[in-house]
């Protein structure tokens, strides 16, 4: 692996508060990095002490193999999560202006500045004052900004904040050309389920001490296939009565079964047979989410935690983070697809 960014032995506090513990991390260059936790995880602080805003109390960050400095920090796009738009200025001029920070002449500024806009479908509002723009032009707005100097690296925090579905899929277009490039992008949020469309390499963080990290698809290899989909003429009492069955729940017209960690999708399948016709099956590997949580309460086992979005028996609201591999289904004709 080729770091483009080592963490080693990272602390930070605030007074009492212990917002960063012992990181260690090392990020590939040319990766889509995830720096994912809950809200108050370290993220924020983290990405920080990277930007060279705060300074480690403890510890040293490289950049391509040396100590962080500003000029390492020159190489580096930032799309922090609040807004930082310079309200009085124009677009056009707030946009030249951050490339021009970054090293970018005049005049290249200024065609990046009129390519990107057109891109965006902002090319109208180049004259407009920041702070006279909707939530989500302004976030599109920022978003050039961290990326319009064409840095190593582009941390983005939060960056579908206020967009759209159609601005959300321009975005990650934009971001695997960059990775597509060979840089690297950092992206922090909470949404599990972004991380699982985006990344493919992750780092956890809780109450600021790294959970796991890797790469996406070794981690969820990890973990087995402990969750089916099925639809089919059955009574909940004859699943709960399954072998090796932990939780049913009834999802509409679907079921929803977990296994604990000696049941196998195979022999489920096997025995759903006996009772009747399968309409459709489909074995999972859990989310992040929910990998998440394992991992933070230190449990194996397969049943989700309650109140879990998403994916736990309890079905709890929010979002269905259910990004995960489908390992056998079978659809109405009876024919594995």
């Amino acid at each position: 692996m080729d770091p483009i960014l080592q963490l080693r032995g990272v602390r930070r506090s605030f007074g009492r508060i212990q917002a960063v513990d012992g990181v260690d991390l090392d990020v590939p260059r040319g990766s889509i990095y995830g720096i994912l936790g809950p809200n108050g995880a370290g993220k924020t602080t983290t990405i920080r002490m990277i930007l060279n805003i705060y300074t480690p109390d403890e510890g040293e960050i490289l950049f391509d193999g040396r100590r962080l400095d500003r000029r390492a920090t020159d190489r580096i796009g930032y799309l922090p999560e609040e807004r930082g738009l310079y309200k009085r200025l124009k677009v056009g001029e707030h946009l030249e202006y951050m490339a021009r920070l970054k090293g970018v002449p005049a005049g290249e500024a200024r065609r990046r500045v009129g390519q990107w806009l057109e891109r965006f479908e902002l090319a109208d509002r180049a004259m407009a004052k920041t702070n006279e723009l909707s939530k989500g032009m302004q976030q599109k707005v920022q978003f050039i900004g961290a990326i319009i100097a064409e840095p190593e690296v582009v941390v983005l925090d939060e960056p579908f904040s206020g967009l759209d579905p159609i601005n959300v899929e321009l975005l990650r277009e934009i971001i695997a050309e960059i990775q597509d490039s060979g840089r690297t992008v950092l992206f922090s949020t909470h949404v599990m389920e972004q991380a699982e469309q985006i990344c493919d390499h992750i780092f956890l963080i809780h109450q600021g001490r790294k959970v796991l990290d890797g790469r996406l698809d070794e981690i969820v290899q990890d973990y087995p296939v402990d969750k089916v989909r099925l639809v089919g003429d059955f009574q909940e009492s004859a699943l709960r009565a399954l072998p090796h069955v932990t939780t049913v729940r009834r999802d509409g017209n679907e079921w929803k079964v977990w296994l604990d960690e000696e049941g196998s999708p195979q022999q489920l399948l096997t025995e759903l047979v006996k009772l009747g016709r399968v309409d459709l099956f489909s074995a999972s590997r859990p989310p992040l989410s929910e990998i998440f949580i394992r991992e933070v309460k230190g449990s194996g086992a397969a049943s989700p935690p309650a109140g879990m979005s998403g994916g736990g028996p309890d079905g709890a609201g929010g979002g269905r983070m259910e990004t995960t591999e489908s390992t056998s289904s079978i659809g109405r004709e009876g024919g594995m697809r």
